[in-house]
């Protein structure tokens, strides 16, 4: 099984990426979901706050790669031959995944401070904002946990600064180059 991960600033199109992805039939294991989780099972409310505590919380106890371990079963899990992960945050997560599964390869999704503060304040999932500092607060939380060294060792760079049809071309041409076996 060959395994993908996408890796990106928060709004920078990984969401879209999987969207894409999972309509070629390919399994979506998102990291974002495994913090929700813990949210719910908290009982917290599903705010930005709430999940950023949570994904600190889990970290602090369980190491920077805590999130990405929960997802090491989800993935084996799977039978088909492509396997997506949606939402690397940090390097240790990166360095995880490589160490299961081989023939690892890394997206990033590069797009702009105001084109993703714009997708922000139009998207309407329970954990957005409208404020510029609030994006701003949210791009600082996640470089902590290393996203800037794993933007760093993507494998394959998009950039998605134009229409939705514009990235959909690029990301369908990156999933067949990649739908392909070792």
């Amino acid at each position: 099984m060959k395994v993908i991960g996408v890796v990106g600033m928060p709004a920078s199109g990984k969401g879209e990426f999987s969207k894409i992805a999972a309509e070629a039939g390919i399994p979506v294991i998102v990291m974002g979901d495994m913090i929700r989780a813990a949210v719910k099972k908290a009982d917290l409310e599903p705010t930005d706050a709430n999940f950023g505590a949570t994904a600190n919380r889990l970290r602090a106890e369980n190491g920077m790669d805590a999130i990405a371990a929960l997802c090491v079963p989800e993935i084996n899990g799977q039978t088909a031959p492509l396997v997506l992960v949606d939402g690397i945050r940090g390097d240790a997560e990166v360095k995880l995944f490589r160490k299961h599964f081989l023939s690892f390869t890394l997206i990033s999704i590069d797009s702009s401070f105001e084109k993703r503060l714009e997708r922000i304040q139009t998207r309407g999932r329970s954990d957005d904002f409208v404020l510029p500092e609030s994006l701003h607060t949210r791009d600082e939380r996640e470089m902590n946990w290393g996203l800037m060294n794993a933007l760093a060792q993507a494998d394959i760079r998009i950039k998605n600064e134009g229409s939705l049809e514009e990235f959909s071309t690029a990301v369908n041409s990156v999933l067949a180059s990649l739908g392909r076996d070792p």
